[in-house]
């Protein structure tokens, strides 16, 4: 028992005995004996006072002992669950031997992109060396600081780790003993035990630390190093822009300044080449892995139009109007990678190059055997142009053979369109703007030729490039227009179904022609690209970039014209696919072309839950590239509550019935249905609205509140079956028992009855005229009813007729009696 509460009980019991025995005695003792008692009183009073003080002080001093004792024991476990904390940390944090590998790396790939710009400088600066010298250092900057902020939170967590620990461990109360021996003994051995533990992690806790802190101090050193080196880089842009037509070289034919070996050209630009396109893919691996899914979709698509050509005999051996799906997925890489390019922003030339080759294989491929022989030479010769030209462009600095290759080429090249303008062949050609590519390429040759001859390196290798290069974007991409159109075309004469409502293309409008906004598209394209390979483009594009991009506040809320146009953009595009979904999804030929509609039921039944979380998804997207705070978002949903409660509870009642439909599947597209005695066919179920088409050849359109709460019979949930019942009079001299096996033999010889559950055979009643008869059965389908009731018909009138059975028409006969003469009734009377 604890020593303070047993002081407490001994106190009461000296009490509760001395008032006992006091008042024990007597009263015939007297007054002689009550000084003597107050005597007695005082003394042991003043004894019980001081054993009472000792008492309290004792136990002030037990209750600090045992505060103390608790706070002890709660310090200890704190500094072993943070010993363990720091164990665990330490094992997971980065390795400083792989980071210093890498800062080793980051080093080794700095000298290789300031090779030729910053090292070794050469002659002269070319501006396709400058580019990848810069991308590669921004990408190493990208790098490193990626590394460092990694660090910056190892150090942030080591540091904390070593303070919680140096603070615990000075915590004043673990310097207090116990006074028993004992229990100091034990104190000190726990203290030990916690000592050993916690010290080597303490002080692999600093020297990590330290390490980190160093390699914190390289990483700085290093990125600042890039950063400088941006910068020169920058300013070695700036004075090329600004000296475009410059002369940086002799003339031609005058002495050459020194050059660096060719081959040491060569090898550093290909090398430098390549670590360029690594850091590119490696940093924009997402778009590039969405550009392939892209390609993915668009190849299924086009597969999937050319398999409903094939399976309806429409596809032509000629394929003219057909190329979009005669090699799907060439035509597919060949689209995507022509327009989706552009979300490669400021991708390297190397790349770029990748996917020009790429869809040029591509190109040749489809419309091989579909061009004349005369223009398929031409486009094989302007790729060839186009090869060279780029292999010479992948060269980074400049050199006497590189001006002779140049010059050589281009002169080729012009003469070579030159030839081909003459030969006027352009009746021949699919697209017209080829021709003038073709002579803009001529234009560009030329006046490369004569800077390169005077010495105008820069802007006479921009303009070669440039010249091959228009020829091949410009037939690219008025190809990749034509072929869209086609697919385009293609699609809506199969999906035969055009709606207002879901998705609509006037093709009676356009025509077999593509729409002029795409050709419009088709022309910013091709000077974006060509505009690339210019100095001044950077530098021109740079301060539109940044008037797009600056953040503006209105009130509270601040925002960007980038933001918002990416907004509205999504958003655009996620409508867009979810009309688009709607549309391929309701068109009969998905019904038709297997003679069932299993198929569209089947993926109709998803359609409303598909175009909700496309519009979902877009809308996410659109509020987190918008920038646009959650906070903002939650006025905007108060505000439609209020408007809900309003006025929008009719509105708010049909779009929660469209969730309960696509949830639930009372009814999906393709279902036939009955609505209040109007039957039709599910064309479409909508966010509001659903559309039913009836067998008068109209479309219904029925809020999706009115259509959950009516009386629906639908008859594909039960199998697409319906009962056919048909009745029958016959004479009654007939042959009841051959009757019945004649109509049991019709039943069991027609196909369309099902033989499970067997049809029935009745006779119903005698009427006035012939037994009732009546025939029960099942179809195969609900459509099959009508024709099969209308043969059903005529095989028993046949039958009937061969086996002397009459079907009696319904008669009455009246019988007239004639009335007598009133002339004779009164003579008798």
């Amino acid at each position: 028992m604890n020593s303070k509460f047993t002081r407490i009980i001994i106190i009461l019991l000296c009490f509760v005995f001395f008032t006992v025995s006091t008042s024990g005695q007597t009263k015939s003792e007297g007054n002689v004996k009550t000084d003597s008692a107050k005597v007695k009183t005082k003394g042991f009073m003043a004894r019980m006072q001081d054993f009472a003080k000792k008492s309290a002080r004792e136990s002030i001093e037990d209750f600090k002992s045992d505060k103390v004792a608790m706070v002890q024991l709660e310090v200890i476990n704190q500094i072993r669950l943070t010993t363990q904390d720091a164990k665990g940390y330490l094992k997971t944090i980065t390795d400083t031997l792989a980071l210093k590998r890498k800062l080793k790396k980051l080093r080794e790939d700095y000298l290789i992109a300031a090779e030729g710009v910053l090292i070794n400088r050469g002659t002269t600066q070319t501006y396709r060396n400058l580019a990848s010298t810069k991308r590669v250092l921004n990408a190493l900057t990208l790098d490193a600081k990626r590394s460092k902020s990694s660090l910056d939170i190892t150090q942030k967590e080591l540091a904390s780790f070593h303070y919680r620990i140096d603070s615990l461990s000075t915590a004043p109360e673990l310097f207090v003993f116990p006074k028993d021996s004992a229990q100091t003994m034990d104190y000190v051995r726990t203290l030990a035990a916690v000592a050993i533990d916690a010290a080597p992690v303490d002080s692999l806790l600093k020297s990590t630390n330290s390490k980190v802190q160093k390699l914190l101090y390289n990483y700085n050193i290093i990125i600042s190093e890039f950063q400088n080196a941006v910068e020169q880089v920058e300013g070695f842009e700036r004075q090329m822009a600004n000296e475009t037509v410059a002369r940086e070289l002799p003339n031609i034919w005058q002495k050459q300044l020194h050059f660096r070996p060719f081959k040491d050209i060569v090898s550093f630009s290909l090398t430098k080449n390549m670590l360029t396109l690594k850091f590119y893919a490696v940093n924009n691996a997402g778009k590039l892995c969405l550009i392939i899914f892209l390609a993915l979709c668009s190849y299924i698509y086009l597969n999937a139009l050319r398999a409903i050509y094939v399976e309806k005999g429409l596809l032509t051996k000629e394929m003219n109007g057909q190329l979009a799906i005669r090699y799907p997925a060439l035509s597919a890489v060949l689209i995507v990678l022509s327009l989706f390019q552009f979300l490669l922003l400021s991708p390297p030339f190397t790349l770029r190059f990748i996917i020009w080759i790429i869809s040029c294989l591509c190109l040749t491929i489809v419309f091989k055997n579909f061009n004349t022989p005369y223009w398929m030479k031409v486009w094989l010769l302007m790729v060839v142009f186009f090869v060279f030209a780029s292999a010479g462009n992948l060269l980074l600095q400049a050199s006497r053979p590189e001006r002779w290759y140049m010059l050589t080429l281009s002169l080729i090249g012009a003469v070579a369109g030159i030839i081909i303008l003459r030969q006027k062949r352009n009746v021949e050609l699919r697209e017209k703007w080829i021709a003038y590519s073709i002579l803009f390429m001529v234009c560009v040759e030329g006046l490369s030729i004569i800077l390169n001859i005077y010495g105008r390196f820069n802007l006479a290798k921009t303009l070669f490039l440039v010249g091959f290069q228009n020829v091949i974007i410009a037939i690219l991409f008025l190809w990749v227009v034509r072929l869209i159109n086609e697919g385009l075309l293609l699609a809506f004469e199969v999906y035969t179904v055009q709606d207002r409502k879901l998705f609509y293309v006037n093709f009676g409008k356009v025509g077999g022609k593509a729409p002029s906004l795409l050709y419009a598209l088709l022309v910013l394209g091709w000077v974006l690209l060509l505009g690339h390979n210019f100095p001044l483009f950077e530098f021109l594009s740079k301060p539109v970039t940044e008037f797009m991009s600056a953040k503006r506040t209105l009130g509270n809320y601040s925002f960007s014209i980038n933001g918002i146009l990416l907004f509205f953009i999504v958003m655009t595009i996620s409508v867009i696919l979810s009309k688009i979904v709607s549309f391929f999804t309701s068109d009969d030929h998905l019904i038709s072309s297997k003679g069932t509609n299993e198929n569209s039921r089947g993926l109709g039944s998803w359609v409303l839950l598909l175009r909700i979380s496309i519009l979902s998804i877009g809308l996410f997207l659109a509020v987190a590239a918008a920038g646009i705070p959650m906070e903002r978002i939650t006025i905007i949903i108060g505000a439609l509550g209020v408007g809900i409660g309003f006025g929008l509870q009719t509105l708010v009642n049909n779009l929660v019935s469209g969730l309960i439909i696509a949830f639930e599947k009372p009814v999906n597209v393709g279902d036939i249905v009955d609505i209040d005695g109007q039957g039709g066919t599910m064309k479409s179920i909508g966010f509001r609205s659903s559309v039913i088409s009836t067998w008068d050849g109209g479309d219904l359109v029925m809020p999706n509140g009115d259509l959950l709460n009516s009386h629906l019979m639908n008859w594909t949930l039960s199998g697409n079956r319906k009962r056919l019942s048909m009745e029958i009079g016959i004479a009654y001299d007939t042959d009841l028992q051959k009757c019945r096996e004649i109509i049991y033999q019709i039943l069991e010889d027609e196909d369309r009855v099902l033989k499970n559950p067997k049809p029935a055979v009745n006779f119903e009643l005698f009427g006035d005229n012939a037994i009732a008869l009546k025939i029960q059965l099942w179809t195969r389908h609900l459509k099959d009813n009508n024709p099969t009731r209308n043969d059903l018909i005529i095989a028993i009138k046949d039958a009937f007729d061969q086996n002397g059975i009459k079907i009696p028409f319904s008669q009455h006969e009246v019988y007239l009696h004639q009335a007598a003469n009133p002339k004779s009734l009164d003579r008798e009377k």
